[in-house]
């Protein structure tokens, strides 16, 4: 009796294909016959959200009609939350320029709420521009509109204040200061009038830093008491209020982490300041001008790819970035890829003094670093100043050193290797695009 073979997933039809997607949250690419990138969504279950453009109720809506009649084939990456899946949508777009994109386009970045710790009595602030130093961060949010709605909802709670002014207490103008409608309404303790003292103020602000940082489940609990209560009562306009500041509330959790989750076109990196730390920091004998980095990218262990970028005096130097098509290793190996990437880059120099960087940064973690550490070993080739980055905690290893560096998130020398890392990813998934494109359209 024969048996019947299964298709490989390239083989399949897009509708047939996203079946074969898995029940996580994630970033799905559309693309056209000749394998662009037409169209990048995000999804909680990416088979779900796929499949949904195949059916008959999306096939009714025009938009969604139009899309489908060009798309080829279907690609995935996989996050570990909806909010990750989010933050990446927005990242390719920028990058990649779909067509059928039309919200993310825009240079506009993800929202944070920030609490100018540094002043006598901290503000609070809606901000797509935060500061670096002394401001406490929460973001980047999902959602403006829910982030707006929920520090309306906070600030009647803690009662803080979202001015712009520079209040300080030793200047005896401020007590004949009258205060906003805000304090009549006790949505402000007024300390523009000082009506509270710092001390006081803080202990409002410790506060509202407790529900941010993820106890809020006692205050929902009380809303929710609230709400069913004026419900009871048929204060059907109160109960309807709180049920949408409940909801606001909850959709506080929809965010990243403003440590892990930067934005590179919100923060600006001062790059003599950068390269300065970096000599400091690794022990070098002069400030660094070039420092070039390696990252490995594949999509489901199909078509590995590698890139590896070159930064001048802190700024990307695009005559010296290089792609690679990863070509003697099969399957997922990113320590095996660095390996030839490594190899390939740095061969010929013990023969032709070809020019090394001041740092090479590899992306990850010790394991990575080891690889690009034994193949300089097997060249006979004294390597640059090695390091690598890793992402989860932002640590700095160095060959032989079995303690990472740590430095400040607001350090700027951090910053620098920042950029370098994300550039190289960007990069790279960049011709990992393009050369699925190039096959696609060959076949």
């Amino acid at each position: 009796m024969s048996s019947v073979e299964t298709p490989e997933p390239n083989a399949l039809p897009p509708h047939e294909k996203v079946k074969t997607f898995p029940t996580t949250p994630g970033v799905y690419l559309m693309k056209d016959a000749e394998g662009k990138v037409i169209y990048v969504g995000k999804a909680k279950v990416l088979r779900n959200r796929a499949s949904h453009y195949f059916t008959q109720l999306a096939a009714e809506e025009q938009r969604t009609r139009e899309l489908v009649k060009h798309i080829a084939d279907l690609d995935y990456i996989q996050t570990d939350t909806e909010v990750d899946a989010l933050l990446l949508e927005s990242r390719l777009v920028k990058d990649l320029m779909p067509r059928f994109n039309i919200d993310l386009k825009d240079d506009k970045s993800f929202p944070y709420l920030q609490i100018r710790m540094r002043e006598e009595f901290p503000r609070v602030e809606f901000t797509r521009n935060p500061k670096r130093r002394g401001v406490k961060l929460y973001g980047p949010f999902t959602s403006a509109r829910s982030l707006r709605m929920a520090i309306q909802v906070l600030q009647r709670i803690f009662q803080f204040r979202t001015c712009k002014l520079d209040i300080n207490s030793s200047e005896e103008r401020w007590r004949w200061f009258r205060p906003c409608l805000l304090a009549s309404i006790r949505q402000c303790t007024a300390p523009c009038n000082l009506r509270v003292t710092p001390e006081e103020y803080r202990k409002q602000i410790r506060s509202l830093r407790m529900v941010m940082e993820g106890k809020k489940g006692r205050l929902i609990r009380e809303m929710e008491r609230d709400m069913l209560a004026a419900s009871e009562a048929m204060l059907f306009e109160k109960a309807a209020r709180l049920r949408d500041e409940i909801a606001a509330l909850q959709k506080l959790e929809l965010r990243g982490e403003a440590k892990r989750d930067i934005q590179p076109h919100v923060f600006h990196i001062d790059p003599k300041k950068g390269l300065r730390g970096l000599k400091k920091i690794l022990g070098l004998k002069e400030v660094p001008r070039t420092i070039e980095g390696v990252d490995i990218a594949h999509l489901g262990g199909q078509d590995t790819v590698a890139s590896l970028v070159s930064f001048l005096d802190g700024i990307p130097f695009k005559n010296g970035y290089r792609k690679y098509k990863i070509r003697t290793v099969e399957g997922i190996d990113d320590f095996a890829s660095i390996r030839e990437i490594i190899s390939r880059r740095f061969r010929s120099a013990a023969n032709d003094e070809s020019i090394f960087p001041d740092i090479l940064l590899i992306d990850g973690g010790k394991g990575q670093l080891n690889a690009a550490r034994d193949v300089f070993k097997m060249l006979g080739v004294e390597p640059p100043c090695l390091i690598s980055l890793a992402k989860q905690e932002e640590e700095i290893f160095r060959p032989g050193e079995s303690e990472s560096i740590k430095l400040s998130r607001s350090s700027e020398a951090l910053r620098i290797l920042q950029s370098v890392r994300d550039e190289a990813h960007r990069f790279a998934q960049h011709y990992l695009h393009t050369l699925r494109k190039r096959r696609m359209f060959e076949e």
